[in-house]
């Protein structure tokens, strides 16, 4: 009669070549939902429905995994960033305005969700300067978009506009003058 329980070398290897990214997606979440002070190995397992030595295996520790959520969150919204300001025709004043008020008023903060992860890696970075590389680099990213559109400086400037009006747009008790997002952007860009 044959064994009811073949040996580990015995028996098959679960295949599941997309388990590390399932891992960091369902990191996002549980950031999102917990906080990072509330984001353990476990709960991300659990999230991510894994065994809970899959984590170890992936990742060195939490802070790799934390890591690789923030990059992952912040290459996604540099990328919608990018896309936005790529439909613009070189030149074209009036739309590079609109493209970065179509960006403050509908990419960058789209949701509760990437509100809280903003500010959860806000949050981190102001505590842990080694988390400053994912917040520089995520606005060298954005500075090199507007970049296509303006020059450095005004760039910059205008990289913290969109910044400050999504923050206070997200925050403020008082609905948020659209027609203010506009005016902002037309008198940084044009002067």
């Amino acid at each position: 009669m044959p064994p009811t329980d073949p040996s580990p070398a015995a028996r098959p290897r679960r295949n599941d070549p997309g388990r590390r990214d399932r891992i960091i997606g369902a990191c996002l979440d549980v950031i999102a939902e917990d906080g990072v002070d509330g984001t353990s190995h476990r709960r991300v397992a659990a999230h991510a429905d894994v065994p809970l030595g899959s984590m170890t295996y992936h990742f060195s520790g939490r802070d790799e995994l934390l890591r690789e959520a923030f990059t992952r969150f912040t290459t996604s919204t540099s990328e919608r960033f990018a896309a936005r300001l790529d439909q613009v025709v070189p030149g074209d004043r009036e739309g590079v305005v609109q493209a970065v008020v179509d960006i403050i008023r509908r990419d960058v903060f789209p949701d509760r969700r990437e509100l809280v992860l903003t500010h959860e890696l806000y949050t981190l970075a102001a505590r842990d300067p080694a988390y400053r590389d994912l917040t520089n680099a995520w606005m060298r990213r954005s500075r090199a978009a507007l970049e296509r559109c303006f020059d450095p400086a005004t760039a910059r400037v205008v990289d913290a506009l969109i910044e400050g009006l999504t923050i206070h747009r997200a925050l403020d008790t008082q609905p948020c003058d659209e027609a203010d997002v506009e005016l902002a952007v037309r008198r940084l860009t044009q002067g």
